[in-house]
């Protein structure tokens, strides 16, 4: 991923050094593990240890050096560590296979992600629990289809996003569990070569666990779920996202982004303040959802493997790993310092002259016995009085003469009633927060 975006904790878990490092961790516990067997002599496995490479710069371009002739670059890593060590280093990769290497470290590598992506997911929770809390009872109108709705609290609309990443968060959990699993099982997976006591001991070592049936790799859905959980992520990322897109265009005003001293909106017209944040997150939301797709098609592979899923993952696992990692932090300082004007949600709730009230109506003629589609073209007939000449809804049912045959102007006034609408939004937080 271009440094743009990119975040240091997450980025370094990717260079070639670190997976350079997970390689020769592998190959370490395999070999211990082999010791306790009695298969390596312990004085070489711990000449292997004291004359561990360092893969600095040097080392990884030595690597890439010596890939440029094998075309093979788990045997040019392994060249290099002979290199290095001298000849004990024979007992390394004894029995074994490169994608006992590749998957192992690579489980390791996504579960360390997964780490950082969960922790980031905590913030972002955190964030969007305070302004929940902070706008509880803070009215706003509701939209659907862009068009207003019924009144609805802008706590209400955070609660609903810090719901759907808690859910979230649940499935990268269990993504990040499913892909905790490496392999040390040979080149079709069936120990020919190797004692499972192997596996064990490096995959507990590692905090993984052995992959239960194995082929050359291990399977491939495991990392479709990460990925697509990873695209999960973005998808809602860029719900909030395009809420806020909305609330801060002109015409509506209700929320915008933090806009900081000295910032410039535009080129060339200086009152601008553009919601640069959220689109910038719409657009890696979409740079997600393809490493999801790519990931699924990684899943098929022939017989008890092919390489074609291995040039998709040198690309997607850092790329969309490091993506999420930025956006969550794009998204936690859009929620954490994004600037809320009541004054303006509570102005367009009333800009429609009550009609945002004509369910309450309906209901309350409803339950005077009319028949619900009588009462339906009873109130819309007022309502529609608003659309064509701008006549508030209060006013027009007020002077109709057959709505006030079933409701008196005190009940009439009930249905116009602000909080009686809002009644239930201290349910629903203690549905969303256990208060």
């Amino acid at each position: 991923m271009i440094e743009r975006y990119s975040r240091e904790e997450m980025k370094r878990l990717w260079t070639d050094a670190a997976r350079f490092e997970l390689w020769f961790e592998v190959e370490r516990l395999a070999t211990e593990a082999m010791v306790g067997l009695g298969e390596v002599p312990e004085a070489d496995y711990r000449a292997c240890v004291e004359r561990r490479p360092t893969f600095d710069d040097a080392a990884v371009a030595r690597i890439f050096e010596i890939e440029e002739t094998t075309r093979h670059d788990v045997i040019a890593f392994l060249t290099y560590v002979e290199e290095q060590i001298g000849e004990e280093s024979r007992w390394l990769h004894l029995g074994m296979t490169s994608s006992d290497v590749l998957d192992t470290a690579f489980a390791v590598q996504l579960c360390r992600a997964a780490d950082l992506l969960l922790a980031d997911l905590d913030l972002v929770l955190e964030a969007l629990e305070r302004l929940a809390k902070a706008h509880r009872m803070t009215p706003m109108i509701g939209r659907s289809h862009g068009i207003h709705a019924e009144p609805t609290t802008f706590g209400l609309v955070v609660a609903g996003f810090y719901e759907e990443f808690r859910r979230h968060r649940m499935r990268l959990k269990g993504a990040r569990a499913h892909i905790a699993v490496g392999k040390v099982s040979g080149a079709v997976g069936t120990f020919a070569h190797l004692s499972p006591a192997v596996e064990d001991h490096v995959c507990r070592e590692l905090g993984l666990v052995g992959e239960p049936a194995a082929t050359q790799v291990v399977a491939r859905d495991r990392h479709a779920e990460l990925f697509s959980a990873l695209a999960g992520i973005g998808s809602s990322i860029e719900r909030v996202a395009v809420e806020i897109r909305h609330l801060q265009r002109t015409e509506v005003g209700e929320a915008q982004e933090p806009f900081r001293k000295g910032q410039k909106g535009s080129s060339a017209m200086p009152h601008k303040r553009n919601p640069i944040l959220s689109e910038n997150l719409t657009g890696l939301a979409r740079l997600l959802r393809s490493y999801a797709g790519a990931a699924l098609e990684n899943v098929a592979l022939w017989h008890q493997r092919d390489i074609s899923h291995s040039s998709v993952e040198r690309v997607i696992a850092p790329d969309a790993t490091i993506v999420l990692d930025f956006a969550l932090h794009r998204l936690l300082r859009l929620m954490s310092d994004l600037v809320v004007h009541p004054d303006r949600m509570m102005k367009n709730l009333e800009s429609t002259g009550g009609m945002v009230f004509s369910q309450t109506l309906l209901l309350a003629l409803a339950k005077k016995g009319l028949k619900r589609q009588e009462a339906y073209v009873m109130v819309q007939r007022n309502a529609m009085a608003w659309w064509d000449r701008g006549v508030p809804l209060l006013d027009s049912v007020q002077a109709d003469p057959e709505i006030l045959e079933y409701l008196s102007e005190r009940e009439i006034e009930a249905a116009f009633d602000l909080e009686r609408q809002l009644g239930h939004v201290d349910d629903i937080f203690a549905r969303v927060f256990g208060e």
